[in-house]
């Protein structure tokens, strides 16, 4: 490697390689030197820790001069030779500094293909429900922290909401101790030892049909957004954010279909309408005016995002309690009831057959799901005693 005395001029007039890197070893101060690429020239200083090379870099030639370089290097020299590791230290002061909204940060960049629906939920968890922790560094939150919070959460915001949040914490965390060696073990760990865990119970929950005149009838009072985005929800089993997220473009009325490009599990899924939803759809279509989206908001996301207020007036005005989710499984219940082939059910529930072999095996088109499609939607018609 070429050695030189390091001065501004020197520096200035080292010509750089057409590839690669070369090192210029300073003639003054062992260790010292500069690296110069095809494009740049950086101050860098080498010495042994513990019999162990470590090279470090201390910046741009342009930033500053070689004297200045050259006493950064003294001193971090005379470290290196009291066994202070500069690469270890750096490491350590850039785990103090990622903060746990940052943490989240890195970890959305680090996973560009998460649905949309798992970022909102990640998101919840990283910005809202654990905002009192968005600037301190993610490695000293502690065991005990997570478990006040933990606990704190259940009381506040429901067993389910404290299990989940922690369980995105405990992921964003796993993704960042993977990628920085100085974190201490992931803090979430204390839940399962101290078997603190929520208990949770699997909603199954429906709509039983000597409810649905009086749901169906206060529905009916709402406003046409509010109201169709009832009906559709029940009408197709759709989850809760395919159809908050529904487009018309992705709606066929000649082919009176419509496709979901995206769905929870990443399977895309094409439903054919009942003639209720097609004329439902027409409707709206007719009133839509130049918004891409079923049901438009007035937030930043373009389309309807909390259907809590007209969930809840629904709920009072009919007597009947329920969720969104209780729709989907009240369209399976009254699908199951008409005994819909296994195969056809799954498939309008856009559930996985990859571990059933014979499922592998049964293509089912759009086509021959419109019967069973239309055969729930007038089960559902006649139980709500629609005229």
């Amino acid at each position: 490697m070429p050695e030189l005395r390091l001065t501004r001029r020197t520096v200035d007039e080292i010509p750089h390689p057409t590839s690669g890197q070369v090192i210029y070893r300073d003639t003054m101060l062992s260790g010292f030197g500069v690296r110069v690429g095809a494009k740049s020239k950086t101050y860098i200083v080498e010495g042994q820790v513990n019999r162990r090379t470590k090279r470090v870099t201390l910046g741009r030639t342009d930033l500053f001069p070689p004297e200045t370089a050259r006493r950064k290097a003294l001193i971090m020299l005379g470290d290196m030779a009291d066994g202070v590791d500069p690469v270890e230290e750096k490491r350590k002061k850039a785990t103090k500094q990622l903060t746990v909204s940052k943490a989240f940060d890195k970890f959305f960049e680090a996973r560009p293909e998460l649905a949309k629906a798992t970022v909102e939920n990640y998101s919840r968890t990283g910005y809202i429900y654990l905002k009192p922790w968005a600037n301190k560094p993610i490695g000293e939150i502690t065991r005990q922290m997570v478990l006040k919070k933990h606990q704190e959460m259940s009381r506040k915001n429901g067993k389910i909401t404290a299990n989940d949040s922690f369980r995105h914490f405990r992921s964003v965390y796993n993704f960042v101790a993977a990628t920085e060696d100085n974190l201490p073990p992931n803090p979430v760990s204390i839940l399962s030892q101290a078997r603190v865990w929520n208990k949770e119970q699997r909603r199954q929950t429906v709509i039983e049909a000597k409810q649905l005149p009086e749901w169906w009838h206060a529905v009916m009072s709402e406003p046409d957004y509010a109201r169709d985005f009832l009906l559709l929800a029940l009408f197709t089993g759709m989850r809760r954010g395919e159809v908050q997220r529904l487009r018309w473009e992705n709606i066929d009325l000649d082919e009176r279909k419509l496709h979901l490009p995206n769905t929870k599990n990443g399977d895309p899924l094409t439903l054919p309408l009942s003639e209720f939803v097609f004329n439902l759809l027409v409707t709206r279509k007719s009133k839509a005016g130049a918004s891409p989206w079923v049901f438009p908001g007035n937030g930043p996301a373009g389309h309807l995002v909390e259907p809590k207020k007209f969930l809840q007036r629904v709920a009072e005005a009919s007597g009947v309690a329920f969720t969104l989710h209780d729709l989907r499984r009240t369209y399976i219940t009254i699908a199951e009831s008409l005994d819909i082939p296994h195969y056809a059910l799954k498939r309008l529930l856009n559930h996985r057959t990859s571990a059933d072999v014979t499922g592998g095996y049964i293509i089912i088109n759009v086509d021959r799901l419109r019967d069973p499609v239309e055969q729930i939607a007038q089960r559902i018609l006649d139980l709500t005693n629609h005229q």
